[in-house]
C-alpha cells in the first residue's frame, strides 16, 4: 500500500499528496499503444495478466502513487445479457434498454460468474505492482450504467434516460446486486477502495440527482462503509445535500467545474480527489507550467490541516494524445511545489 494515500483517506495532514489520475492507463501512453497493437481492447481487459501489465505501465514510467483496476464500466451490462462490442467508434450494445427489452435482461448469479475476469485481473495486478503503491478498483455508477444501456451512450440531453426514469428502480433489481457483488469480487481480489465513476450524473438537476441517483449510492456506500470512493462529472455542491454528505464514504473526487479548496466542506471526510483540467495537458511546456502554479497556488497556501484528504489529479481522465511529457511534469512539479 501506499502511505501517502492511506493517510488521505484517514484525513491525516501531509504536505505532498498522493497522485492518481483515471484512465492514466490508456490511449495517451505509448506503454498500451504497444499492447494494444497486438491486442484487442476486449483482451486487454479480460486477460488478467494483459490487465496487470497495462495497470503496472503508467505506475512504472510516471511514478503514480496509486494504480487502478485495467477495465471499463460496461461490462456489468455485457454480465446481464445486452451485448458489447468495442469498435473504432466507440462501445457498442447489442440492443437497447426499453419496456420492451428490460425483461430480457439475464439473471444475477450468471452475471456475477461473468464478472470474476476483474477480480482476477485485480489479483494479477496487485502482483506485479510495487509494495509501496495503491490499487484501487471501479464500477460504473448505477445512473449512468442506465444511460448507457437506454442511449447506447452518456452524450447528449439524454432526454430517453429521464424519460424512462421510471424504468430505473425495475433496472435496479439486477443491476444493483450485480454491482453490490462486483465490488465484493474486487475487494476480495485486493483492491484498497472501489471508485464509483458516474460519468452521467451531471446531466440532471440537483433534485432529480437526490430523487433517482442518491438512494442506490447510498445503499452501495452502506454496504462495504469506508470503502467506496465516488466521482461524478459535471456535478456541483448544489447536488450534495447533508444526507449525501453523512454516507460513509471513503472520500470523493471532483472535476475541474468545482474550486478544489471549497470541495473539503463538500466531503468533510476521507479523500478529495482532483481536479486540474486535463485539456490543459496538451499546452506548451511554458504555458503548462503557469497553468500548474495557478493549480497548486491555492492549495499551497491551504495549512497541511485545511488540505489534509487530498489526493490530486484530473477533473476527469486522461484524454487520448495528451503529451507524456506533460504528464510526468505533473507528477514532479506537484512533489516539488509541494515538498
Amino acid at each position: 500500500m501506499n502511505t501517502l494515500f492511506h493517510n488521505a483517506l484517514k484525513r491525516t495532514p501531509q504536505a505532498v499528496p498522493p497522485i492518481w489520475f483515471m484512465r492514466q492507463a490508456g490511449r495517451y501512453h505509448k506503454h498500451y499503444q504497444g499492447m494494444r497493437a497486438n491486442h484487442s481492447f476486449d483482451q486487454l481487459c479480460k486477460r488478467a495478466e494483459l490487465a496487470a501489465e497495462v495497470a503496472r505501465g503508467p505506475v512504472a514510467e510516471f511514478d503514480f502513487d496509486v494504480s487502478i483496476l485495467f477495465s471499463d464500466i460496461l461490462y456489468p451490462l455485457e454480465a446481464l445479457g445486452m451485448g458489447l462490442e468495442y469498435t473504432d467508434h466507440g462501445p457498442q450494445l447489442g440492443f437497447k434498454l426499453t419496456p420492451e427489452t428490460i425483461g430480457t435482461l439475464g439473471g444475477v448469479e450468471e452475471a456475477v460468474k461473468f464478472m470474476h475476469f476483474q477480480k482476477e485481473a485485480v489479483q494479477a495486478t496487485r502482483a506485479v505492482l510495487p509494495s509501496n503503491k495503491s490499487l484501487i478498483g471501479f464500477v460504473g455508477g448505477p445512473w449512468t450504467l442506465f444511460v448507457y444501456a437506454v442511449e447506447g451512450s452518456h452524450a447528449g440531453s439524454l432526454i430517453q434516460s429521464k424519460k424512462l426514469a421510471p424504468m430505473f428502480p425495475q433496472f435496479l433489481e439486477k443491476m444493483y446486486p450485480l454491482l453490490k457483488e462486483n465490488i465484493r469480487l474486487q475487494l476480495e481480489g485486493g483492491v484498497e477502495i472501489v471508485m464509483i465513476f458516474d460519468t452521467a450524473a451531471g446531466e440532471v438537476s440537483p433534485l432529480f440527482f437526490q430523487e433517482w441517483i442518491q438512494p442506490v449510492l447510498a445503499r452501495l456506500s452502506q454496504d462495504y462503509p469506508g470503502k467506496i470512493g465516488y466521482y461524478s462529472k459535471g456535478t456541483q455542491a448544489v447536488f450534495f445535500n447533508d444526507a449525501f454528505k453523512a454516507l460513509p464514504w471513503a472520500g470523493q473526487g471532483f472535476d475541474h467545474r468545482n474550486y478544489l479548496p471549497d470541495c473539503f466542506n463538500i466531503q468533510n471526510k476521507g479523500f478529495v480527489q482532483g481536479n486540474f483540467d486535463q485539456s490543459l495537458l496538451f499546452m506548451d511546456e511554458a504555458d503548462f507550467k503557469k497553468a500548474m502554479h495557478t493549480y497548486l497556488a491555492p492549495m499551497k497556501n491551504m495549512s497541511k490541516e485545511q488540505r489534509a484528504g487530498w489526493v490530486s489529479g484530473l477533473g476527469h481522465g486522461v484524454l487520448p494524445k495528451t503529451p507524456e511529457k506533460n504528464v510526468k511534469l505533473f507528477v514532479d512539479t506537484v512533489r516539488e511545489v509541494l515538498s
